[in-house]
């Protein structure tokens, strides 16, 4: 039994879901979002959105738990929206944002120039002293972890000193270099 699937998702003021055919809208302040359904049906009942499964079989249990996550995340999204951040450890790395291009100097002999995703607001941040960061924020959960996922994979962090591109807070696995 789906206990994610079972809790009902609240919706805050200043938020709408609608649900229309295979399709769920959720619109607020920071944006709306879309998303196709199937196999579960979902009702919106006194300021709470449920997610109800036809039967006990395997895809259905699977389904009821997934759209209920997908709804809780577009529901968080458009009230208060998602932010990773990505720190570049190393000499010389660098990254610098016009608009919505980020261009980012890993030790490449070219620097890496890439499109964002309009949705996404980003900000990059250089402190004299500290390893430059890279700030993603939108409404969209998945498009920024993507996007997130993108940038980390031109220069994943390596186990000897750690440089690389790296998420804020992440716990790297570190291995002790040649013994003398």
């Amino acid at each position: 039994m789906s206990r994610i699937g079972n809790s009902p998702v609240a919706i805050p003021e200043a938020v709408t879901v609608e649900v229309n055919d295979n399709n769920v809208t959720v619109k607020g302040k920071l944006g709306e979002l879309t998303q196709e359904f199937s196999g579960v049906a979902i009702k919106v009942e006194e300021g709470n959105v449920v997610v109800e499964r036809p039967s006990d079989s395997k895809e259905h249990k699977a389904k009821h738990g997934l759209y209920r996550a997908l709804i809780s995340n577009m529901v968080e999204g458009v009230s208060k929206g998602f932010t990773k951040e990505l720190e570049l450890v190393g000499v010389g790395y660098r990254a610098t944002n016009q608009g919505q291009k980020l261009d980012l100097a890993l030790g490449f002999s070219h620097n890496i120039v890439m499109n964002i995703a309009p949705e996404i607001k980003i900000e990059t941040i250089s402190e004299k002293g500290k390893n430059p960061i890279v700030k993603l924020t939108s409404h969209d959960k998945q498009l920024v972890g993507q996007v997130a996922a993108k940038i980390r994979s031109f220069r994943k962090p390596e186990p000897y000193k750690g440089k690389g591109v790296k998420f804020v807070g992440e716990q790297l696995r570190r291995k002790a270099g040649k013994s003398a």
